[in-house]
C-alpha cells in the first residue's frame, strides 16, 4: 500500500478522534480523559506488535538512546498536542478547533525543512500557504 493510503486513513481516524472526543468529554475533566485515551492506544498498539509478532523488538528500540531520545520526546509534544485539543474541543466547537489545530500541518512542513533539511516544491508551498489562509479564515471567521 501506498503512503497516501496511510495519510487518507490518519486522516479519516484523527477527524473521528474529535468527533468521538467531543462526545467523551461532555461533563468529564479533559486531563483525565487523554490519560484513558493513552492507556486505551498503548493496550490496543501492544495488541498490534502481539499480532505482528513484533513484541521482542520493544528491547531494540529501547537500547538506542538517540531513538529513545526522540521517541520521548514525540510522546511528550503529543501528549500536550492531545491535552491541549481535548481542552480546546470541550470548551469549544469541533468545526472550530479543527482547522486551527491543522496550523500543526505548517508548522511541521516547516521544522521539517528547517532541521530535517527536507525540499518542498513550489506548489507544495503554494499548497501549504493555502492552507494557512485556509486556518487564518476559518479562525476569523469564529
Amino acid at each position: 500500500m501506498s503512503w497516501l493510503w496511510f495519510a487518507l486513513a490518519s486522516a479519516v481516524m484523527a477527524a473521528l478522534v474529535s468527533i468521538f472526543g467531543k462526545i467523551g468529554l461532555h461533563q468529564v475533566d479533559p486531563n483525565t480523559a487523554t490519560t484513558i485515551r493513552a492507556v486505551i492506544m498503548m493496550l490496543f498498539l501492544m495488541g498490534v506488535l502481539a499480532v505482528q509478532g513484533k513484541l521482542s523488538q520493544i528491547g531494540d528500540v529501547l537500547v538506542n538512546k538517540k531513538a529513545m531520545l526522540f521517541i520521548i520526546l514525540s510522546g511528550v509534544a503529543g501528549a500536550l498536542s492531545w491535552l491541549f485539543y481535548f481542552v480546546a474541543i470541550q470548551k469549544g466547537e469541533v468545526a472550530k478547533v479543527a482547522p486551527i489545530d491543522k496550523l500543526s500541518v505548517v508548522l511541521a512542513v516547516g521544522f521539517a525543512l528547517l532541521f530535517l533539511g527536507e525540499r518542498l516544491s513550489f506548489w507544495g508551498g503554494v499548497g501549504v500557504a493555502f492552507i494557512a489562509v485556509g486556518v487564518l479564515i476559518t479562525a476569523l471567521a469564529a
